[in-house]
């Protein structure tokens, strides 16, 4: 392992120096310095909250990742934008984003390396490039950074709010009305596949849009989050009663709206993208395209005519003013779902 080091040039919290420096998540870097891999003034600290005096000098090192046996990358991902510093890409339902011990399968991590794809090496090797991402169940637009420079400039504007997605997604009853469902999110404690609405779990608010009812009982919806939580959407869906079609995990039944053969998987896609490049500050917005297996579905139960125009991703945005409006600016998301 390669030490880097700095001097620190005015008194600061450890977590908040590193980063400064070295970018990634403060949860990335709070293990960092709990794990061991962080000096101060030659002395190992793994309090995050320890105190640096100006002139200290800090080193670290990033540990190697332990290396799992997957399966070969033998499938390709949809490309929606490429230059030098970031890779826009359409992730397919079903991919898990990076390795885990619990993972055999390629990852997406994966298919980037096999790509040749110059990555960031700030979020570890397991990480590389990852700025944000989706669940292994949902579908639609990430962003990957191509070096630390990028990558450290998209993680500013998650956490200034500048940079987010727009979800839609078809639910097995309508909403009540438009609105924004609150609720903490943590750990399911009867389920740990599951999150859940915890008393004590991490703050999450997700803005919630209805845009066309269909045949039976679905329809589809927007989302936009205000937080980041793991299964964000699902969760507060659950909540208020309802389900994402093919969400068997938090509550979705098969026998729901006379279903015309078995779902596949979750319909919950993100469809809009929205930055600013980390180089020139250009606003930016992608699209990915909606998948032909959430399409097919949304054919059978909404009219073909008002889909293609309730679908239509330059009014999307609009579509949020009404429950959004001051308090929740565009990019209010530092998300995950």
């Amino acid at each position: 392992m390669n030490k880097e080091s700095l001097t620190a040039l005015e008194d600061m919290r450890l977590d908040k120096l590193l980063h400064r420096r070295i970018g990634g998540s403060r949860n990335q870097i709070e293990q960092l310095i709990k794990r061991g891999f962080v000096e101060v003034g030659g002395k190992t600290v793994t309090k995050a909250g320890h105190k640096v005096r100006s002139g200290e000098t800090v080193t670290w090192e990033i540990p190697p990742q332990p290396s799992y046996e997957r399966e070969a990358v033998d499938f390709d991902v949809p490309i929606i934008y490429e230059d030098d510093d970031i890779l826009v890409i359409n992730k397919p339902s079903g991919l898990v984003v990076h390795p885990a011990p619990s993972v055999k399968e390629a990852t997406l991590v994966d298919w980037l390396k096999a790509k040749g794809v110059s990555l960031s090496t700030i979020s570890g090797e397991e990480r590389h490039g990852i700025v944000h991402r989706l669940d292994k169940e949902t579908s639609g637009a990430m962003v990957v950074a191509k070096n630390n420079t990028a990558h450290e400039a998209l993680s500013q504007q998650l956490q200034r709010k500048t940079m987010g997605r727009y979800y839609i997604a078809v639910v097995d009853y309508p909403l009540k009305s438009s609105g924004i469902v609150e609720g903490p999110i943590a750990r399911n404690r009867a389920n740990r596949l599951k999150m859940g609405i915890v008393s004590g779990g991490k703050p999450a608010k997700t803005a919630f849009v209805k845009l066309l009812s269909g045949s039976g009982p679905f329809e589809l919806i927007a989302a936009k989050l205000f937080t980041g939580r793991t299964h964000q959407i699902r969760v507060h869906l659950s909540s208020i009663g309802r389900h994402i079609v093919g969400d068997h995990l938090y509550g979705f039944k098969s026998d729901k709206g006379n279903m015309k053969g078995k779902i596949e998987r979750v319909l919950l896609h993100a469809y809009q993208l929205y930055l600013n490049h980390p180089r020139t500050g250009e606003a930016m917005r992608f699209v990915a395209d909606i998948p032909q297996d959430f399409l097919a579905v949304c054919e059978q139960y909404f009219e073909k005519e008002k889909l293609d125009e309730i679908l239509d991703p330059r009014a999307l945005p609009g579509r949020f003013d009404d429950i959004c409006s001051g308090v929740c600016p565009e990019g209010s998301e530092p998300e995950r779902s």
